[in-house]
């Protein structure tokens, strides 16, 4: 029995029950796909859901306001998936007529779409033969047949492209290629795999030489940058508040905050203090002490602290507390703004 029938067979025993797996639709699987890069199934499942009971074609996408997808992707992360799917959206609709692209060269020419999701598109919407190649991918195709080439160079990443096309089935490239992915997400997991009860373990070469542990192998390491954001929740007599949209190219472009004081390392009140005072006239301050958060993303740690502050001055723009609750804001500031009691 081969490496394809194998794992489409195991695939059908244990596979998943998924929403975009019970559709052939390129804007679904496309979302889907989208919505679970860096992500877990179990989180993504209820923001796939939301998105398409608010856009279920890609026409409702294109229309949408910007604010109302943000704020839907809240949590998420990476928001600049969030707003390449809406300009993909748009071309789409502005340049196929708004029917969604299901063949791989066509996808590629896409905003936010790579050779993966390309390959993941035109294969589940139409059965095209093209192998997909994830972190799960890597992870079987390197155990499997013994392959330790380091993951993270470009010339590695051919020849497992060329591996995972010499094993595609190329009569059901589709199921064969979920089939692939659910094995690394199920299986074949990264630490402590049960190999006594694999399908492969006959025929696998990391587990006849003992190297299950070692492999792949990725040797590219992610530089963590620290940074240090103090937030000032700014409150006038009529309890409005200020609130700032980011319009940097940063990884929060175009959500809302507070007012940030932002520090290359811990910093007193006092000098807090000095800050604020030059742009306004305080009546109260206050710190809460209780909210400190260290937030971790892939590439930088933020250390950040909440702090309050009343002013005498009318805030232009203002937001009331329940206005800027509707707003798309970074993770740690919406847990911050549902836990306080204004």
């Amino acid at each position: 029995m081969n490496f394809s029938t194998k794992i489409i067979n195991w695939y059908n025993q244990n596979y998943r029950d998924l929403p975009w797996r019970n559709t052939t639709d390129a804007y679904k699987i496309w979302l889907s796909e989208i919505i679970l890069q860096q992500t877990r199934v179990s989180q993504g499942l209820p923001y796939y859901i939301n998105f398409i009971n608010a856009f279920p074609t890609v026409k409702d996408l294109a229309n949408a306001d910007e604010q109302q997808i943000l704020k839907l992707w809240q949590g998420l992360g990476y928001y600049s998936r969030a707003r390449n799917l809406h300009f993909t959206a748009k071309f789409v609709v502005e340049n196929h007529k708004g029917i969604f692209p299901n063949s791989y060269e066509e996808l590629l020419k896409l905003k936010g779409i790579g050779t993966y999701t390309a390959a993941a598109i035109a294969s589940f919407s139409s059965n095209e033969p093209v192998a997909v190649l994830d972190g799960n991918v890597f992870r079987v195709l390197s155990r499997v047949f013994n392959v330790d080439y380091d993951i993270s160079q470009n010339t590695s990443k051919k020849y497992f492209i060329e591996l995972a096309t010499k094993v595609l089935s190329k009569s059901k490239p589709d199921i064969h290629n979920q089939a692939i992915m659910e094995f690394g997400a199920l299986q074949c997991v990264p630490k402590s795999p049960n190999c006594m009860e694999c399908i492969f373990n006959d025929s696998c070469e990391a587990f006849k030489l003992k190297k299950v542990s070692e492999l792949p192998v990725k040797s590219k390491k992610v530089k963590v940058t620290k940074r240090f954001l103090n937030y000032i929740l700014v409150k006038d007599a009529s309890e409005n508040y200020e609130m700032n949209k980011r319009t940097d190219n940063g990884i929060w472009k175009n959500l809302f905050e507070f007012p940030c004081i932002e520090s290359e390392s811990e910093i007193e009140e006092t000098e807090i203090l000095n800050q604020l005072n030059v742009k306004y006239e305080i009546k109260n301050f206050h710190y809460f002490d209780t909210f400190d958060v260290l937030h971790k993303l892939s590439h930088q740690h933020l250390n950040i602290k909440f702090y309050t502050i009343e002013i005498e001055d009318a805030i232009n723009k203002g937001y009331t507390f329940e206005e800027l609750k509707q707003l798309p804001v970074p993770i740690v500031l919406h847990n911050f703004i549902e836990k306080i009691v204004i």
